[in-house]
């Protein structure tokens, strides 16, 4: 149990009607899972607003409410802390709840439009490797060394966040890293949170459809590394033309990595295929078995973030060249006729152009690549044209198809997509709504040494449609539908 008083430490309140002077079980924002002497936080969220289940909350045992708006009947015997924003109360609660568990581990964010989950996950595979206890907080899963918590959302809310961290302090986990999206800087997930670094990948344009603007989203991520503390690096990629922008005001140390700008951490493209990347790093040859340039990035931020952390710079080198790819990052195999899947979570424009450009750069020219795409529901609709422009400039067999429709019309949504398509593709696009369709056609199309790209879902094992997660895994049903049609 823990005293309100204390855990008020550091908030912003407006009015107390009652007392702080009570102690409570745990924190609540979700008046389902209330239960005896909680506090509930009443959070005005995009769909729901937590005020119209503070009774709710009061009748499952809630003996205290923080909220924005007073009640205008109030209940005798409950405690009502009236405050100017609960999402930022919600941080300084959660941070105090939990013992301030950021300040005992290192904790490193990282942010930016693509590379995420590739660069957090292969800098937990690297420090596991290295023998060095260590938790993820990914978009695929969550990890506390060895252990897997299930994930469902890309940063956790900043109740489960700050649990997280105290349960990797507990177990003794030396450093955290973590994706950090837009919308938990935006929604103040992550304030309170004291990190030792942080780093970012890039920005395209993604998730206008909950910022207004590209320059409001850029200002949103830029705002992370503004609230570093001066004992933080930041790490930023040079090569990105927002890159300088995210340092601009912020506290902490500023490193930059890049491939084609002047960098404290340099990479040079040796070799690019199937069996993998050669890099040259900083002037030490790597050998990795990820492919693609985006991944030279990604494996060149681990490499500086590592070397942020520890001293010991050939034994990070050689452990790297061991690390695999990331689930439902450029996943791919070979069949047993030669045809080549790749699985890749790519959603956003920039990031299907990186893996098709991959494609482009090591296929040989003879043989056919097709490319499934689609576009969520419910997200910004405006990337739909491009992304569609994007794979057929790229592919030779393109299929315009269903990814997580949610409350959408899939084919509305595939008819958005196709405005992208010129005149001189149209006889190379086909629409096919049904996605095990869509997969299938091309795995009956496909002839030894083809490739076959799966794009938008990755590592998701469901395919969202009118609320409902229905069992649907990319990588499974490619080499299930290949095996069938090379009988």
């Amino acid at each position: 149990m823990k005293s309100v008083r204390d855990i008020l430490y550091g908030s912003s309140i407006k009015e107390v009607v009652g007392t702080t002077a009570i102690e409570i079980e745990q924190l609540v924002f979700d008046s389902r899972e209330v239960s005896d002497n909680d506090l509930f936080v009443a959070i005005k969220g995009a769909a729901v607003d937590g005020h119209n289940f503070i009774n709710k909350a009061i009748e499952k045992g809630a003996s205290t409410i923080i909220c924005e708006d007073k009640p205008n009947e109030l209940k005798e015997g409950i405690n009502y802390i009236v405050v100017n924003d609960a999402h930022k109360t919600l941080s300084v609660l959660a941070n105090n709840f939990y013992d301030q568990p950021s300040k005992k581990i290192k904790l490193i964010g990282i942010t930016g439009t693509n590379g995420k989950t590739t660069t957090t996950t292969l800098l937990y595979n690297l420090f596991m490797k290295m023998g060095i206890p260590v938790g993820l907080i990914s978009t695929v899963v969550n990890k506390i060394n060895d252990v897997s918590i299930p994930t469902e959302r890309t940063t956790p809310d900043a109740v489960s966040l700050n649990k997280l961290l105290s349960e990797m302090v507990e177990a003794g986990c030396e450093y955290c890293f973590m994706e950090v999206s837009s919308h938990a800087i935006h929604q103040h997930r992550t304030s309170n949170l004291h990190f030792a670094g942080g780093a970012f990948t890039n920005i395209t344009h993604e998730h206008l459809d909950y910022h207004n603007t590209f320059k409001e989203y850029i200002n949103v991520k830029k705002k992370f590394f503004d609230e570093l503390p001066s004992s933080a690096f930041a790490i930023t990629n040079a090569d990105d033309k927002n890159g300088d922008v995210m340092l601009q005001n912020t506290k902490a140390h500023k490193v930059t990595y890049g491939l084609k700008s002047v960098a404290e951490y340099k990479a040079k493209v040796l070799e690019n295929n199937f069996a993998g990347l050669v890099l040259s790093i900083n002037g030490t040859e790597l050998y990795t078995q990820l492919i693609g340039d985006f991944n030279a990035y990604n494996l060149l931020l681990v490499y500086a973030i590592a070397d942020q952390l520890v001293d010991n710079q050939l034994e990070v080198m050689r452990v790297m060249s061991e690390l695999k790819s990331v689930e439902g990052r450029f996943e791919y195999f070979k069949s047993e006729t030669g045809v080549i899947g790749i699985v890749d979570y790519a959603h956003t424009p920039d990031a299907l152009e990186n893996v098709l450009k991959t494609i482009k750069n090591i296929r040989t020219g003879n043989e056919t690549v097709f490319s499934l795409v689609g576009c969520g529901g419910d997200r910004d609709k405006t990337k739909r044209p491009t992304m569609a422009a994007i794979g057929c400039e790229f592919s030779d067999k393109l299929i315009l198809t269903s990814d997580n429709p949610r409350t959408e019309n899939p084919e509305t949504i595939i008819e958005e997509m196709m405005v992208g398509v010129g005149g001189e593709h149209f006889k190379k696009t086909i629409s096919i709504t049904n996605r095990k369709e869509a997969i299938k056609t091309a795995c009956s199309m496909a002839e030894p040494g083809d490739i076959i790209l799966i794009a938008g879902k990755g590592h998701e094992t469901y395919q969202e449609i009118n609320g409902v997660k229905h069992d649907f895994d990319d990588l499974e049903i490619l080499k299930e539908l290949l095996i069938k049609f090379e009988k």
